[in-house]
């Protein structure tokens, strides 16, 4: 049994796709997850399965939400070295003891033609980015809210993300590793 980290984009936000935790783990054992837990209303999920294809478990649980809730959210999964990684090569070290600055943009796919400039056109001075394979990293100071850089990251970058921050995703990597 492998350890994976989904990521569910969009769901218990503004009032909207709701989903209780409780009937999502539900839902999920229905498809075969085991061990699952989950940090926080927003779709932070760490579960088991038997080692499969990222693309076909993300599926799986979009499909098996839409069955159950009628929307299909927009899925990531991670394998646990991969998270870890991410993790690991943090280009803005100084920034994680202001953890609600420090944000993760997982990607679907690494970008093939990622419009940076676009990206640097927008950027407050204060803010840094770097995008590290399928991680784009933001430590925006002034807050995530007020980034015109926040709200543009994935256009800019033509692939699917979403986004934790650096509190969130240490908690999902202590769940997973606990």
């Amino acid at each position: 049994m492998e350890k994976y980290i989904g990521l569910l984009r969009g769901i218990n936000v503004g009032g909207k796709n709701k989903i209780k935790m409780v009937e999502l783990i539900k839902i999920l054992k229905g498809i075969g997850l085991e061990n699952i837990r989950t940090y926080i209303q927003s779709g932070n999920i760490v579960f088991q399965c038997v080692e499969r294809d990222y693309d076909e478990i993300a599926l799986e649980i979009s499909q098996a939400i839409c069955d159950s809730y009628g929307f299909s959210p927009i899925t990531l999964v991670l394998g646990l070295k991969e998270f870890s990684e991410a993790i690991k090569n943090n280009p803005f070290p100084e920034a994680e003891n202001e953890p609600k600055a420090l944000h993760f943009y997982f990607l679907e796919q690494v970008p093939q033609n990622p419009n940076i400039a676009a990206l640097e056109n927008i950027k407050r001075e204060s803010e840094c980015y770097k995008l590290v394979g399928k991680v784009f990293y933001l430590y925006a100071p002034e807050g995530i809210g007020r980034s015109k850089l926040a709200a543009k990251v994935e256009n800019a970058l033509g692939v699917v993300v979403t986004a934790r921050n650096w509190r969130s995703v240490n908690k999902i990597y202590s769940l997973a590793t606990s």
